[in-house]
């Protein structure tokens, strides 16, 4: 029609530099990385950045996995089908090495940090694929301790090859992992599982064979080809790893009664399973299930951070992007001066998080587990809580545009809650920050060292770490209190933490307005209440964020 001109209107979020353009992540890949990083993540951020993953993103969010419990004739299949676009994203982040990799790379090559960042990166395409690829890579930490077993699976879930459909593990170029602990009565308290594993000596599989009954309420990518599955055997609750395929060529039983129908991450089959009779070989001891386990529960709560971190990085270029091309009230809503606060302490937050991220994937790497023991469960807590209300205010910066899904904010806004949620809630890695500090005392001496590693560079951050590490002893030493007050505890130390990377890594104007707006109260409570002191640096900030 010709009253239908468009105007004022920011052009389609495609075509950027994801690598190049996210300043924080290139400073960290070359600060930790090693030398071949740039070059490979630069190769990934770029295709990220493209229309044609754009798209596929778009399309596997849009059409959501079916189950198929039966075949034609009636026979259990128990498979799901996924969009064309899933396995083009799933081939991409395989073939990049964003699974396993890292866990047969040789100690210390910085092959834990390369992975973060290129999961950081290719997460912000679409993040529900990211599930199987995260526990992919977290199983990887708990088979390497069996011979057998590692030997067995490890091989397949490093290669960069995406073999999709379920056969055995030998017949495979390349498999993917999932994980089972969640049951319906218990929740994150695994210990009150109910699946009972009783030996079968001689089974269908290596080592020490189980066959396993009971009832999984919440697993996730059930077309993985092998899963990390606890259970109740005669000597307390251990761990197995039970594979969709036998080595005959048939399936193990794993009958898929429904997949979840959830508020966001809708391109990833989360199921309900129950295994009947099913293999599993055991994997560590009978009775410490947990403790086998944890390193693979470790690894996906850095994957939390990470991804949550890929949120927040992609709503603030949304929303940059969106007010470098609007105008409003005659000027270019960046521009304005009321704008450039809510940017720039969007852009705050996000670069913190990145910052904290990637520090801790370089602590895997080089075997820093006390400090990644705490500051993951830290960044768990505190940047996967962050996520939602940022990314809402990200949206608001788009006002109508924002709330409809063909701009992006829709679908980041649905899947914000998630990591919070996944491998334990706040209140879950609360305590568990709570229980290290009184239990683990290496793992706090490990952060307080890195918090004073810029000892004497702000007096305000000193004072900050200070108080916070005195509160976090003073709660250990009343254990009646701790587990009340531990969230404001989490909460002032992963803010030190984030503070101390910030002054240690980012320009004086990020730094400066981190430590004033998050330690020394120049803030409201909402984003955009930087006190009007910090607005000289708002340009410093957002020139960094894209």
């Amino acid at each position: 029609m010709s009253t239908h001109e468009v105007t004022n209107q920011a052009p389609p979020y495609v075509g950027g530099d994801f690598y190049a353009d996210d300043v924080a992540l290139s400073e960290a890949v070359e600060r930790w990385g090693g030398t071949s990083a740039p070059a490979e993540l630069g190769a990934l951020g770029r295709l990220a950045g493209s229309a044609e993953a754009q798209e596929h993103g778009r399309l596997a969010d849009a059409h959501r996995p079916v189950l198929r419990t039966h075949d034609a004739r009636g026979h259990r299949v128990d498979e799901v089908e996924f969009h064309p676009s899933w396995h083009w994203l799933m081939t991409q982040a395989v073939g990049a090495g964003l699974t396993a990799e890292p866990w047969v790379a040789p100690t210390g090559s910085g092959a834990h940090l390369r992975r973060a960042a290129g999961f950081v990166l290719w997460s912000r395409v679409e993040a529900g694929h990211g599930c199987p690829i995260s526990m992919t890579y977290a199983a990887g930490s708990a088979l390497r301790h069996d011979r057998t077993l590692g030997e067995r699976w490890l091989p397949a879930l490093a290669s960069r090859s995406y073999d999709f459909g379920i056969r055995p593990v030998t017949a495979k170029a390349g498999a993917v992992a999932g994980m089972g602990m969640t049951e319906k009565q218990g929740g994150s308290d695994v210990r009150a599982n109910t699946t009972q594993a009783v030996p079968a000596a001689g089974g269908p599989l290596p080592g020490e064979t189980y066959r396993l009954t009971g009832h999984k309420w919440f697993c996730s990518a059930p077309m993985s080809d092998v899963f990390l599955v606890l259970a109740q055997a005669p000597g307390g609750l251990t761990c197995f790893v039970v594979p969709r395929a036998l080595d005959d060529g048939s399936r193990n039983v794993f009958a898929l009664q429904r997949l979840k129908d959830k508020l966001g991450n809708h391109s990833n089959a989360s199921s309900e399973v129950e295994l009947d009779g099913t293999w599993g070989s055991r994997l560590g001891d009978e009775g410490r299930g947990v403790r086998t386990i944890i390193d693979m529960v470790g690894a996906t709560r850095l994957d939390c951070v990470l991804g949550s971190t890929a949120t927040m990085r992609d709503a603030v270029a949304r929303a940059l992007h969106h007010a470098r091309h609007r105008s409003a009230f005659g000027a270019l809503l960046v521009d304005q001066p009321l704008m450039r606060n809510v940017l720039a302490d969007l852009a705050l937050e996000a670069e913190a998080a990145m910052v904290l991220g990637l520090r801790l994937a370089r602590a895997v790497d080089d075997g820093e587990s006390d400090l990644a023991r705490l500051g993951v469960a830290l960044g768990k807590f505190w940047v996967c809580k962050r996520t939602a209300p940022m990314v809402a205010e990200a949206l608001e910066c788009l006002g109508g545009n924002g709330y409809v899904e063909e701009n992006g904010l829709a679908r980041l806004y649905r899947e914000a809650p998630l990591n919070s949620i996944w491998e334990g809630s706040g209140n879950v890695n609360a305590l568990d920050v709570m229980r290290a500090v009184s239990r683990e005392p290496a793992s706090l001496e490990a952060l307080t060292k890195e918090l004073h590693e810029v000892r004497g560079r702000s007096a305000e951050l000193d004072v900050f770490v200070d108080s916070s590490l005195a509160q976090a002893r003073s709660l250990d030493a009343s254990p009646s209190d701790a587990a009340f007050g531990a969230r404001l505890v989490v909460e002032r130390l992963a803010l030190a933490l984030q503070a101390s990377l910030l002054v240690q890594h980012s320009p004086g104007p990020v730094a400066d307005a981190f430590v004033a707006s998050r330690l020394a109260g120049r803030r409201g409570h909402t984003f955009g209440s930087l006190d009007v002191d910090l607005a000289g640096a708002a340009g410093a900030v957002l020139d960094r964020a894209g």
